[in-house]
């Protein structure tokens, strides 16, 4: 069985990082939502998330805060993914 990478976990935020457009500061994720906010299962909705790893914030398309997670803070000792794949390039 394969992993929905839009289905919201810390695991799969990750996951989409590895790819996900990195501009202005932010990576730009997209997760399944409902009615404006994370789904706890597959719907007909992605939505596009913001993580801004400065800080370990993740916020909606409004800039509301939505999750925060020292793992994802690049004060806290987070490697940005970008700047591993700028390396390589």
């Amino acid at each position: 069985m394969s992993v929905d990478i839009f289905l919201f976990s810390e695991s799969n935020l990750h996951a989409q990082l590895n790819t996900a457009p990195f501009s202005q500061g932010f990576y730009t994720v997209k997760f399944y939502t409902e009615n404006g906010t994370m789904a706890k299962k597959k719907t007909n909705t992605l939505s596009e998330f913001y993580l801004y790893p400065s800080g370990g914030t993740l916020r909606d398309s409004n800039f509301n805060l939505v999750f925060y997670d020292s793992q994802f803070d690049t004060y806290r000792g987070f490697q940005p993914p970008h700047i591993k794949r700028q390396k390589k390039s």
